[in-house]
């Protein structure tokens, strides 16, 4: 496929996974009225969705370097279109949770093949500068996300919400099926138990990998476990509408896209270390300001989004290049490594709302766990200098 295709094609399949969590976010607090349940058990849902998306790309990895990318994403998206029906018809919370689930494993796929396909057919500079194309695009969905949610919330419900993600299920298939060439020469062996097992084995050992996981787990999954936190920081404490909490959202999406388009003006010039270490300054600094502000001031939007955008411009900077160096190492089995690499930033995004959740009130919780994760990237990219000295 051309470049151009790739990156359109990558982008769609990527924003399945996070516009799945931004259209819901702003009905969050009302599906705690609409059920009759509690903030955790709502809370719980997303936590759900993250360890189903997690962890189901440990399988929708291999499953498309055995059966063809085509194959694997149109069989995950299918899951997905079922997940997101059982939650829009749910009687109960307990339909709901099940209904996140199914749709975390289905949305699985998105991360694991659009970068998967991108290693299959590009490397070195041209494939960060396609990843951050489609982090430029990715940036567009899940800003108006939360828009479309907060005001389809005001307008039909929260069941609307969850049609929303049907259609989209069904225009990402349709795209898939009539435009998505295969990109890699399936063998079915990879899917084999001892041969997974081995594959996995091969990319944890390696340092170079591992450390890239890290480093997209502490600042992709600090995006993710902030969004448990926010709309209760912002809706119930600040006092933000759900349609002013989805336009407010903006400020996150807004810098992320920013962050981006500087990125490709300044990548020439900084390379893959000077963007590393601008991106990974600025998310320090986001963290730092993050938990001063909870502490020590008390909660306004922009003390609070204010943070979150320096961290967010900071993390357009690290992911092409901090991806495309954790799928160089083994192109052999691209889909298991870009499943690692999702798996990383999935599941730090949900064990970060674990945390958060244990921790109870979500404004200490934001204040606390976020600080944590981005620092954790900082010290997982000075291992990852290490482990490459090490190999040569």
């Amino acid at each position: 496929m051309s470049e151009r295709r790739t990156s359109l094609i990558g982008a769609l399949l990527t924003t399945i996974g996070p516009i799945s969590m931004a259209i819901y976010t702003p009905a969050m607090p009302e599906l705690v009225k609409a059920f009759g349940t509690t903030d955790s058990a709502i809370k719980m849902s997303l936590s759900l969705y993250f360890a189903g998306f997690a962890c189901a790309q440990l399988l929708s990895g291999p499953m498309s370097d055995a059966f063809g990318r085509r194959k694997a994403t149109l069989a995950f998206l299918a899951i997905y279109i079922a997940g997101s029906l059982t939650a829009a018809f749910a009687p109960s919370v307990e339909w709901l949770l099940t209904g996140r689930l199914i749709q975390g494993i289905g949305a699985s796929v998105g991360v694991t093949v659009s970068r998967a396909i991108v290693r299959d057919q590009f490397t070195g500079p041209e494939a960060a500068r396609i990843l951050n194309m489609m982090g430029i695009m990715l940036a567009i969905g899940p800003a108006a996300g939360p828009t479309l949610g907060g005001l389809a919330l005001s307008l039909s419900g929260w069941q609307a919400i969850f049609y929303l993600m049907v259609g989209f299920g069904i225009l990402s298939g349709l795209m898939v099926a009539f435009l998505m060439a295969e990109t890699t020469v399936a063998d079915r062996s990879r899917i084999h138990p001892v041969r997974l097992v081995s594959s996995y084995v091969t990319l944890v050992s390696d340092l170079r990998v591992l450390f890239c996981a890290l480093v997209l787990g502490g600042c992709v999954g600090a995006l993710y476990a902030q969004s448990t936190m926010l709309p209760f920081v912002l809706i119930n404490r600040v006092g933000l509408t759900p349609a002013q909490f989805g336009l407010g959202m903006l400020m996150q999406s807004g810098f992320y896209f920013a962050g981006s388009i500087t990125l490709r003006f300044l990548s020439p010039r900084l390379g893959e270390r000077g963007s590393l270490r601008t991106g990974l300054t600025l998310v320090g600094i986001g963290g730092a300001m993050i938990a001063l502000s909870v502490h020590f001031i008390e909660p306004s939007f922009l003390s609070i989004m204010g943070p979150v955008a320096v961290c967010s411009f900071g993390i357009a900077f690290v992911i092409p290049y901090i991806t495309t160096a954790g799928l160089q190492p083994h192109p052999e089995i691209a889909g298991s490594a870009a499943a690692l690499l999702g798996f990383g930033q999935m599941g730090s995004g949900f064990l970060g709302g674990i945390a958060a959740a244990t921790i109870g009130d979500p404004l200490t919780a934001f204040g606390t766990v976020i600080p944590f994760m981005e620092f954790m990237a900082i010290f997982a990219y000075l291992g990852l200098q290490a482990a490459r000295r090490r190999a040569g």
